[in-house]
Parts: structure tokens; C-alpha cells; sequence
């Protein structure tokens, strides 16, 4: 099929890492190894995160003029017209302005994933986002879900239950498996350029510095090490961002123990996730952390919040051990039984193979393929 993909939050091409571009880009190419031809649509960033109505007005305006242009280009050009829509990740601040009309115009299914909805949108200030949301998903032909915690709220607005499909978070497992064959020598490099002690237990963080949850994920993570500076330990940053600042200044305690390995993508990050030892992320309002599914398919067992959909990638207590969402003496407390039990984090670290095969691009190329040829043959559920 050709498939015309619109990720309104945040385009594939965007050149701020994330694990929302990580995803669509994923997707992107799950689509094209099960045989797909993919365009990408638009690239229009719809999100409005104040809250002003103006605002989500002129970019609905926008959206529409560019629906009507990609209309005329298929009209133009009939060989470019695709045969499926395919929206990822629609909720109240970023909602899809071109990919209904353009369905509704062209007569071809409709596709979202990843979705959700909160209630009390409905009113206030992002009221015009939430119902395009709304809009969008009634008129859905199928939803993929990737968080397991927005189903609650998105299925019962769907035209038919049968129209909701689960899909795991997924990743490209091969160059993480990779890495973590050859984490000795990953290690090796990694402290000799940065002077971390290779006997001790490194711990690591992925995500972007910016004001928000990340931030508080960072000062809870902070305040947890404070309670263990009497423990060996090493603690390796991955990230940046226009909260930087803030961020050290709550690690400043932990002096000497912390290394700022800044953005690192590719096999860098693959490199530096198996060099280490424990993930750890308090992950406050987390959908599902790609940096969590990322830190086990490079062998790290990890420590976490359970936040959202965290516990459809980490295996409680067998890929690792989830804690209550922001509570810090829960987080402190499960830090130390780890750190103190190396044969533990052994045994966590060898179950996370089960993620690679559970959670690998190849496993969502085919669950994708089935899902659309059964949406564009009429057929749901």
C-alpha cells in the first residue's frame, strides 16, 4: 500500500531528539519492512503547550489549507494518491488537522496511533484541540494503541470497540544487541575518557533536559541519589536541553560522581547504555519511556516509576523493579536493595533478551501489516 504518515506533535525530520520522533520514525520503517511505501504527508506541527485558543485556531487554519494543497497535488498527480492515512500520536495539544479531510476526500481508511484523550479538555483553554481529537478518533477506521493506559479513555469514543488494536512499543533491537556484546570494551572507552571508576556500579539516564516532567524526573532522581552518596556508585547523563542548567544544579551534591555525556544517538547511545549497569528513570507522567525499551535491549536492567504505560516495557520484577510514580523514599529505597545486590542486577540484566524478542520492529512490521490490510479490506478487528 502507499501510505501517506503525519505525525502532528512532532515531525520524523525534527532535529531535536525524542522518543516521540524516535517513534515515528520507527513506525516509518516498520511500515516500509513489511512492504509498505510510505510518504510523509506534512510536516505542520499542530501542538499548542499554552493553552491559547488563537493560536490552535490559526494552525486548524493552516492544517486545512495544507490538506486542501496535498488534494490538489493528488489530483495533479494521481500516482501519488495514497491508499491509507496514517496519524501518530493525537492528543489535545497536538491534534490532526489534514489527515480526516484528506480521508473523508480521497474515500481511504483513516488510521491513528497512539492516541489519547483527557476529559476535562473539553472546556478551557485547549477545547478546540480536544475536539479535532475527539473529531479525529470518531472517525477513525482503526487505533493503535501503544500505551495500554490510554485505552480506558480513548475506546469508548470509537466507532466499535473491535477498532482499537493493542501494538507493544517497539525498537530496532539489533544495533543495542549489539552493543551490549561488546560492553566490555565499551566500557573501557567510557572511563577512560570520562575517569569513571570501572569497579563500581554505573548507573544511568537518557532523556531531554527540559522544564516540565523530565525536570522533575531529574530532581527526583537527584534527591534519590542524595539518600545514597554512603553507597559506590557512578552516574552516567544522556541529554541536553534548554533545562541544563537547572538539571546540574540539583546533582551538584553528587560532585565528582556524575558524568554529562550530553546528546548521544545512534551506536554513541547504544555504547553508552550497555556500558552500564542500571537504568534509572523516575519517569513522572511518562507514556511509556523509549529510553527504558532502549536501556534493556542493550542488556541494562532497570529502575523506574511506574508511570502510564512503563509497566507494558519493563517487566516488573524480571527485567527490572518499578516504584510508585513520584514518591522518592520508594525510588531511594529500591536504588540501595539493588545496588547491594549485584547477583540481583545480574539476573535482571540476563532476562531483558526477552525484550529484544518481545519488543523488536520485526514482531510490529507484522503486527502493523495485518492490522492495515485488514482495515483496507473493510474488515475490522
Amino acid at each position: 500500500m502507499r501510505i501517506a504518515f503525519y505525525a502532528p506533535l512532532k515531525p520524523p525530520d525534527h532535529p531535536v531528539a525524542s522518543g516521540d520522533r524516535t517513534m515515528a520514525r520507527l513506525l516509518i520503517a516498520a511500515l516500509r519492512r513489511a512492504g509498505h511505501e510510505v510518504d510523509v504527508a506534512a510536516t505542520l506541527r499542530s501542538r499548542d503547550g499554552a493553552g491559547d485558543s488563537a493560536c490552535q485556531q490559526r494552525v486548524r487554519d493552516i492544517g486545512q489549507r495544507l490538506a486542501a494543497r496535498y488534494l490538489r497535488g493528488c489530483a495533479a498527480h494521481p500516482e501519488r494518491r495514497p491508499d491509507l492515512w496514517f496519524t501518530y500520536h493525537l492528543y489535545y495539544k497536538a491534534p490532526d488537522w489534514l489527515g480526516p479531510r484528506v480521508a473523508d476526500a480521497l474515500a481511504i481508511p483513516y488510521v491513528v496511533a497512539e492516541a489519547s484523550l483527557a476529559g476535562k479538555r473539553s472546556v478551557g483553554p485547549w477545547a478546540i484541540g480536544h475536539a479535532a481529537t475527539l473529531a479525529a478518533l470518531r472517525r477513525a477506521d482503526a487505533v493503535i494503541g501503544l500505551n495500554s493506559a490510554d485505552r480506558d479513555s480513548v475506546l469508548p469514543e470509537l466507532a466499535a470497540p473491535a477498532i482499537w488494536h493493542d501494538l507493544p512499543p517497539f525498537l530496532d533491537a539489533a544495533p543495542f544487541a549489539a552493543a551490549a556484546a561488546d560492553r566490555e570494551a565499551q566500557r573501557e572507552t567510557l572511563a577512560a575518557h570520562h575517569g569513571i571508576d570501572r569497579a563500581v556500579p554505573w548507573l544511568v539516564a537518557a532523556a531531554m533536559m527540559r522544564e516540565g516532567d523530565k525536570l522533575a524526573s531529574y530532581r527526583l532522581l537527584a534527591a534519590a541519589l542524595r539518600r545514597n552518596l554512603a553507597m559506590a556508585w557512578h552516574l552516567l547523563v544522556i541529554g541536553d536541553g534548554t533545562a541544563r542548567d537547572a538539571v546540574e544544579a540539583e546533582f551538584a551534591p553528587c560532585a565528582g560522581r556524575v558524568a554529562w555525556l550530553g546528546r548521544r544517538e545512534g551506536p554513541a547511545l547504544a555504547a553508552a547504555l550497555a556500558a552500564s549497569d542500571l537504568m534509572v528513570w523516575p519517569a513522572i507522567n511518562e507514556a511509556y519511556g523509549m529510553a527504558l525499551l532502549e536501556g534493556q535491549a542493550a542488556g541494562l536492567p532497570v529502575l523506574a516509576g511506574a508511570s502510564g504505560g512503563v509497566a507494558g516495557v519493563v517487566a516488573d520484577g524480571i527485567t527490572g523493579t518499578l516504584v510508585p510514580p513520584g514518591d522518592v523514599a520508594a525510588f531511594a529505597a529500591a536504588l540501595a536493595a539493588l545496588l547491594a545486590q549485584p547477583e540481583r542486577l545480574r539476573a535482571l540484566a540476563a532476562a531483558t533478551a526477552q525484550i529484544r524478542a518481545e519488543h523488536d520492529i520485526a514482531a510490529a512490521a507484522r503486527r502493523l501489516d495485518a492490522i492495515l490490510r485488514d482495515v483496507a479490506g473493510g474488515r475490522r478487528g
